[in-house]
């Protein structure tokens, strides 16, 4: 925030606080300087206090006896005494160890002369945070990495809430009914050969899908299921009736009747389970007796039968 288009107040403050420091500061010193100082002073004094005293013996040599040697004789003694007193003095100096970060330092291998430790000045510091400008603007963000390796698969998580019960779908196809069915009829007698006859029917009542083919006299099996047949004929006078039921190959069931002296109408019904493919049919037995079914070209005495009771996809 700016007052006026000057400067924050904050940076301001600094500033003021920099130039009392200035004013104010003054040399920092420790007891030790303060100890220095005065053993410097002290120094100059003795020195100065030598060389006079060697030019006063200068001047005495030139005019004054031999019993100047004596006093110089009995004055060295007293400037050996305040070496060694100054030697002494020296060798109980107190060592800077107090200020931290600074290692203790030795003294010096000559002791006439001291070692001299810097002088210390107030440096003014300023609070770097004081002087914190304001906060910039988001930068934009960086590129995506690359793709690191994928992990394991983890475990299995446990089973989520049932979900709500979903709308009713389209109406299906109708069941398919499977049917089959056939009846046809033969009004044309037949006699015994010498070999095995088909009975084939020249009349149709009922062919379902055309299941029963009339040229061969046999009924295909196209729905696989359990199939119920039956089997009319009308006997002739004098002579056997004497006809099979046959499946593929297979004689099934047996249709006969004793030769008489009148024809009567002879029946034969049974229940077959077929597979795709399968071939029911009437055989007339060969000419070893005298063998005829008796009918006429006005009436149907012959009737061959079938019809599917249960298709075998129902179970």
């Amino acid at each position: 925030m700016k007052v006026g288009g000057g400067p924050p107040p904050s940076s301001l403050c600094a500033w003021v606080v920099l130039l009392i420091l200035v004013e104010s500061g003054e040399p920092y010193r420790t007891s030790y300087d303060q100890e220095q100082g005065q053993n410097r002073d002290r120094g100059r004094e003795s020195t100065d206090s030598r060389l006079d005293t060697r030019t006063d013996t200068r001047d005495y040599h030139r005019d004054a006896s031999p019993d100047t040697r004596d006093y110089h004789r009995d004055a060295r003694p007293d400037t050996r005494d305040y070496h060694r007193d100054a030697s002494e003095v020296r060798g109980k100096e107190c060592q800077r160890c107090c200020d931290p970060g600074e290692e203790v330092r030795t003294q010096s291998a000559n002791p006439q002369y001291p070692q001299h430790y810097p002088q210390y000045q107030a440096v003014p510091q300023i609070n770097i945070t004081i002087l914190k400008g304001e906060k910039g603007e988001s930068g934009q963000r960086g590129p995506y990495g690359k793709s690191g390796k994928s992990g394991q698969s983890g475990p299995r998580g446990p089973n989520g809430i049932k979900g709500t019960k979903g709308s009713i779908g389209t109406p299906g196809d109708p069941c398919k009914v499977q049917y089959a069915a056939f009846s046809v009829g033969r009004k044309k007698a037949i006699h015994s050969n010498d070999y095995y006859q088909t009975l084939v029917f020249d009349t149709e009542l009922v062919n379902l899908y055309g299941h029963f083919n009339m040229f061969t006299g046999k009924f295909y099996c196209y729905v696989p299921g359990i199939y119920y047949f039956s089997l009319n004929v009308h006997t002739w006078n004098q002579k056997e009736t004497y006809v099979h039921v046959m499946h593929n190959e297979r004689e099934v069931v047996i249709l006969y009747a004793q030769s008489s002296d009148r024809s009567i109408m002879q029946s034969q019904s049974l229940m077959l389970e077929l597979e795709r493919e399968d071939q029911v049919w009437v055989r007339l037995f060969k000419g070893e007796r005298e063998n005829a079914i008796f009918s006429d070209d006005f009436d149907t005495y012959i009737t061959f039968n079938g019809h599917l009771i249960k298709p075998k996809s129902e179970g």
